[in-house]
């Protein structure tokens, strides 16, 4: 799967996970926060989810922390 990590208005990340045939451009097209802060790949590893890669289309590559706000977006999708 593919993510997009993006700045809400308050300044929260929020991750938006998709289908790799869709393109982070396409993506990206359809969400209205501003900031990009991350973009790439994400995957189950062992108990967890972990992040690589990058977006050439949006100039931004996974991060560390990525995978434990996924993690825990995922726990509590409220927060």
């Amino acid at each position: 799967m593919k993510y997009i990590m993006f700045e809400d208005f308050s300044g929260a990340p929020v991750p938006i996970i998709f289908p790799k045939r869709i393109d982070f451009s396409e993506m990206r097209e359809q969400i209205p926060y501003t900031k990009v802060l991350s973009a790439g790949y994400v995957h189950m590893a062992g108990s967890g989810f972990a992040c690589h890669g990058e977006s050439k289309s949006l100039a931004v590559s996974a991060r560390a922390e990525d995978a434990g706000i996924i993690a825990a977006k995922m726990a509590n999708p409220d927060m």
